[in-house]
């Protein structure tokens, strides 16, 4: 029997791996991932400076121990150069491998800005373990000891959460974005605001409503040229502007494609016997008749589930619930259900202000809710402005 193979050992790919083998203990299951093959959680990257983390202890457990638990053949540092969806085999570093079923869960890579200056290619991104370790280092190892100065361009989520953390370790910071509040494409702006207060209390320094155009060695240190002609000094750049699901493998096999791999409710792709899920796949809405990514862990989850029961042999449909997504920042600890795209023409922010919270609920143009926002949030604040979801 072929097996089942999974392109990509992030997350995703070991939660489906778990979630399958709940499910079918016999099946053969192949792993395939061009990292060391040890598992982690990725949203940890963002808060690991400020608890002392280093790369190794954000590794929780080993591809051996990985492969014991889910009883696969993982293949670690192995590149998938192709993908035959007719003859259902994948061309690999180490050979082509046959499949009968086959989980694309590749995740996304960061957008890399288009800057000017001679040191533009020192910009770095942290998307992985092995970015972070060499972030990390670099963080660490500065000859100007503790408080090194970072640039970070995007105040979106990842950006917030770097800058609190890299804040939290005592090092300088400097956030850079075009919006005129951090976390402007998520959160109201009452909780932009409230967001950023605790930021500058923080000892970050706000640079918005610009971007940056050059990045240039300047001795030992580089400058950050912004748009409105302000200059930035840092030791390091750290870029979080954005991710973008990875749909090389997928585009290059003739899968349906758009912002990132198309699949139906089961999380199948264009190909029969060929599935996406986590950062890397793009979902429909029956209802809305949209498209969108969820780069969040709920979603992952529910995806992870659902495909696992239908590699099992039940196909069953991707339940996408609204779910909080707890943004990591522990100077304003926040909770946010972004509303639907579909529901943002004509609708809006409804703010509740307190002494001691903020609450934040979107309105559709029909005047029922459906997203939220929350901070500082607990699980009872959660829970009970979930339950409202869907009220007028």
């Amino acid at each position: 029997m072929d097996p089942v193979i999974i392109i990509g050992a992030g997350m995703a790919g070991y939660t489906l791996a778990r979630e399958f083998r709940k499910l079918d203990k016999t099946t053969p299951l192949t792993i395939i991932t061009s990292d060391s093959g040890g598992f982690y959680s990725k949203p940890m990257l963002s808060n690991a400076f400020a608890q002392g983390k280093s790369a190794q202890q954000l590794v929780t457990q080993s591809l051996e121990q990985m492969a014991l638990q889910v009883s696969a053949a993982i293949l670690p540092h192995t590149e998938v150069s192709a993908i035959d969806t007719t003859r259902q085999v994948v061309h690999t570093s180490q050979g082509e491998l046959a499949w009968s079923q086959l989980v694309l869960a590749v995740g996304a890579q960061p957008i890399r800005l288009t800057l000017a200056g001679d040191a533009a290619d020192c910009v770095q991104a942290v998307n992985h373990v092995d970015d972070y370790a060499a972030f990390r280092a670099q963080v660490g190892l500065s000859e100007h000891g503790p408080a090194t100065r970072v640039a970070i361009l995007g105040a979106g989520l990842i950006g917030c959460e770097f800058a609190d953390d890299l804040a939290g370790a005592g090092h300088h910071v400097t956030l850079i974005d075009p919006n005129p509040v951090p976390l402007a494409a998520l959160a109201s702006p009452a909780l932009s605001h409230g967001l950023q207060s605790a930021l500058s209390a923080k000892g970050v320094a706000m640079r918005l409503r610009t971007t940056a155009a050059s990045v240039d060695h300047d001795g030992a240190e580089l400058r950050v040229t912004l748009a409105d002609g302000t200059l930035v000094a840092a030791h390091l750049v750290l870029s979080a502007v954005g991710l973008r699901p990875d749909c090389r493998l997928a585009a290059a096999a003739g899968l349906t494609v758009n912002r990132g791999i198309v699949v139906d409710a089961t999380g199948q792709s264009s190909a029969p016997h060929v599935f996406a899920l986590g950062d890397c796949a793009e979902y429909t809405s029956a209802d809305a008749g949209t498209s969108f990514t969820l780069p969040y862990i709920a979603p992952l989850m529910s995806a992870a589930r659902a495909i696992a029961r239908t590699l099992s042999g039940t196909p069953t449909a991707i339940d996408l619930k609204p779910s909080p997504v707890m943004v990591k920042t522990p100077s304003f600890p926040l909770a946010l259900v972004p509303p639907p795209p579909h529901a943002l023409a004509g609708g809006g922010w409804v703010d509740e202000v307190s002494e001691t919270r903020i609450i934040s609920r979107y309105r559709d143009a029909a005047g029922i809710m459906v997203g939220f926002g929350v901070a500082p949030q607990d699980a009872a604040s959660r829970q009970a402005l979930m339950a409202q979801l869907g009220s007028v």
